[in-house]
């Protein structure tokens, strides 16, 4: 594995024998922290977002999952 820095970016350098799966999932969450990087907002309200998205989910998908 090799790291390096440029003025504009990080690049990271890695075999082709690593698990694409694996990798998939660290990519996901380097995603999401840079995309909250600038929240202001309270684990609470995140929660309850995390909360009305699933019941929204779940309203729109039942009569599919359900038979």
């Amino acid at each position: 594995m090799l790291i390096e820095r440029t003025n504009k970016e990080v690049i990271i350098r890695l075999p082709a024998s690593v698990d694409t799966t694996e990798l998939q999932r660290l990519v996901d969450y380097l995603t999401y922290k840079e995309a909250t990087a600038n929240s202001k907002a309270s684990q609470e309200q995140v929660d309850e977002l995390a909360k009305e998205v699933k019941k929204g989910w779940w309203k729109a998908n039942r009569d599919r999952l359900i038979k």
